[in-house]
């Protein structure tokens, strides 16, 4: 794990600092006056100055970067400019040059390979970017994961199909936008069997039933599919679960579970008990992927 401010610390203040010591000397200022605006020894604005700390090259040839030095050079030296504003202009130049495919960015992706493998725009900064919402979104199937590989007997509850769990994003559109468990979590001799780690896009079937039941006016971010049994639903509905069946022989699935819940609107539980050739399955809808697993595994208890 490496952190873009390494990289800022080892790149690109060496690389400021040097140019920037070597500006402000050709601009008439001491060793001493240089080393009091820069917050450093006299001894380091030498070696800036002279060249003897290494420079980035790619960020030394950058406009930006060659612009921002010129202009707090010229300010500081004329005194037009504080040490403050210095210090900010240099903060708003490294926030830009983290942004995705620019330099800082492409030298973070070359430490940190798992970065280029991301395919949408981020600022590794950003609360909000869309790679931290979807690496929480990952992060939260795990901890559902473990939970029903944990859970006492849920393996009774796979269906023939196997099982997914699965959690989307807050602003999903597509099945691309819905995380789970790639292939289907599976029984294999009484013990769960989990084929990989959290993916977007490999649920199809849970991931379609979770956003119909969410295009119908469901609040639910998260689905579990297990094996049907009225008991189950008994056993769900004892526990304060609203549940609401559609039908198995659907041509529509998004049309099947919207009529289902326009009768229970509040169904935390969807069902259909089967059709020729197809297995009955029940779906239990939450608010994230480990308050489903917790339902399931409560069930065992």
């Amino acid at each position: 794990m490496k952190f873009v401010e390494e990289l800022v610390v080892e790149e690109f203040l060496p690389t400021f600092r040097s140019m920037l010591a070597a500006d402000l000397r050709e601009r008439g200022l001491t060793q001493q006056a240089v080393a009091d605006v820069l917050g450093v020894s006299q001894s380091a604005v030498s070696k800036y100055a002279t060249g003897d700390v290494a420079r980035n090259e790619e960020l030394a040839e950058d406009d930006r970067v060659r612009d921002l030095v010129e202009r707090v050079g010229e300010g500081l030296a004329a005194g037009d400019m504080s040490a403050v504003q210095a210090l900010v202009e240099a903060e708003v130049l490294i926030r830009k040059l983290e942004a995705r495919g620019d330099v800082l960015a492409l030298l973070h992706e070359d430490a940190v390979p798992e970065l280029a493998e991301y395919e949408g725009d981020f600022r590794v900064h950003d609360p909000d970017s869309e790679l931290l919402v979807r690496e929480r979104v990952r992060s939260s199937v795990r901890r559902g994961v473990r939970t029903l590989e944990h859970a006492s007997g849920f393996a009774t509850l796979v269906p023939n199909v196997g099982s997914n769990l699965v959690e989307c994003l807050p602003t999903t559109e597509s099945v691309e936008d819905v995380a789970g468990v790639p292939g289907r979590i599976f029984d294999v001799m009484g013990r769960v069997e989990v084929p990989g780690e959290p993916a977007f896009g490999v649920s199809e079937h849970v991931a379609s039933v979770l956003l119909a039941a969410r295009a119908a006016g469901s609040s639910a971010s998260a689905a579990l599919d297990i094996r049907y049994d009225p008991d189950i639903v008994a056993a769900l509905e004892e526990r304060g679960h609203v549940t609401a069946e559609f039908d198995a022989d659907y041509d529509d699935l998004s049309a099947a579970v919207a009529d289902a819940l326009a009768d229970r609107p509040d169904a935390t539980v969807l069902y259909q008990t089967g059709g020729y050739g197809i297995e009955p399955v029940l779906y239990v809808l939450g608010e994230s992927a480990p308050a489903v697993a917790a339902v399931a595994r409560d069930l065992r208890d």
